[in-house]
């Protein structure tokens, strides 16, 4: 089985990522390559580690660029895919890695978008509960942002087993730069950001914040509200998520509710091919997972404030987008779900 792949925004982190994984699949062949501004040089130029594709020559991110192939990655910024998602065939994948058809609620979309909702597409996390059903067969796939997939991967497996509370969920992350995009910007050049950390979107005005909130709501049924806030660290790839949340009096009230939350985590995770729930005492670590589609998961019971912490790493670029993408595609056109996505992280 031989798939025509067309890649958007392939200039960018998130598109360049998608090509890295797309070139190591046995079941892919590459075809249109887009960008904006950088149409009509050499990918090579601009990705030098994309060696089997240097040659190939960026062509302008347009519908007619796009048509004729079996699957289009649309790494594109928010707001952008949208108009361009409803001009292709119903009869090709479409995967969004923007954020334009990841929310549910449009007054949602408005509030943090500013601009009009474009519509819900199935959702490319398959670890959530009922995701890869839906995902199947489905000819469009929005993929979730990289907090998110952190996020939602931490805290996920006690709200689906209703062993959290919903009304006081706190999370903060780290990611690396990367997840700023390629743009060059004061706060992101290397004597801004070496030796140094520094938090943005507080308040909750981070845009992932609906997005976080709407999957935990949907794997609990409750109305879960969460504080969000990101943090920038100094490196290139990874984020490190900390989520907390209160423990359910049930649970609470086990002689060992640190084993009985352990118990539930273990029992998500078990099949999962990418989610490692760690062994106790062996914490996650940005490192770890540096290049892969692999994510590390780990918690503790703090019975003094009766809260759950969990612990998440994953590489912002390829769990977070390209491999949770290119994980959607497989599923999607009933491929093995780790085709082209088996590869370790790197270390040291």
């Amino acid at each position: 089985m031989t798939i025509s792949v067309a890649v958007s925004g392939a200039s960018g982190y998130a598109g360049g990522e998608v090509l890295r994984l797309l070139a190591n699949h046995p079941n892919v062949s590459i075809g249109a390559i887009t960008a904006h501004s950088n149409a009509g040089v050499t990918l090579g130029s601009l990705a030098p580690n994309l060696h089997a594709l240097a040659d190939r020559v960026l062509v302008e991110t347009t519908v007619e660029n796009l048509s004729g192939h079996d699957v289009v990655f649309l790494a594109l910024p928010h707001g952008a895919s949208a108009a361009i998602a409803a001009q292709l065939p119903e009869s090709t994948l479409v995967i969004d890695a923007g954020a334009d058809h990841r929310l549910e609620d449009p007054a949602a979309w408005e509030k943090f978008y500013g601009s009009a909702h474009a519509g819900t597409w199935p959702y490319g996390l398959p670890e959530l509960p009922g995701n890869r059903e839906k995902l199947r067969g489905s000819k469009r796939v929005a993929v979730p942002g990289c907090y998110p997939t952190s996020s939602l991967l931490a805290l996920m497996p006690g709200f689906a087993a209703g062993a959290l509370l919903p009304d006081d969920v706190v999370i903060v992350a780290a990611s690396g730069t990367s997840g700023a995009g390629k743009s060059a910007k004061v706060n992101l050049i290397g004597s801004e950001v070496m030796g140094s950390m520094s938090p943005y979107g507080v308040g909750g005005g981070h845009r992932h914040t609906p997005e976080i909130e709407q999957g935990l709501s949907n794997a609990s049924g409750l109305d879960v509200r969460v504080s969000f806030t990101p943090t920038l660290a100094p490196m290139s790839r990874g984020i490190l998520a900390t989520a907390t949340a209160k423990v359910s009096a049930e649970i609470a009230a086990l002689a060992d509710p640190a084993a009985a939350l352990r118990a539930i985590w273990e029992a998500a995770y078990a099949d999962e091919p990418f989610v490692n729930f760690l062994p106790e005492g062996q914490w996650p670590t940005t490192k770890s997972v540096q290049g892969s589609n692999y994510v590390a998961v780990q918690l503790a019971y703090d019975a003094h404030v009766n809260r759950v912490i969990v612990c998440c790493a994953i590489d912002n670029l390829t769990k977070g987008t390209a491999g949770g993408a290119v994980q959607s595609m497989n599923i999607a056109l009933g491929l093995p779900e780790t085709t082209g996505l088996t590869f370790q992280g790197v270390a040291p």
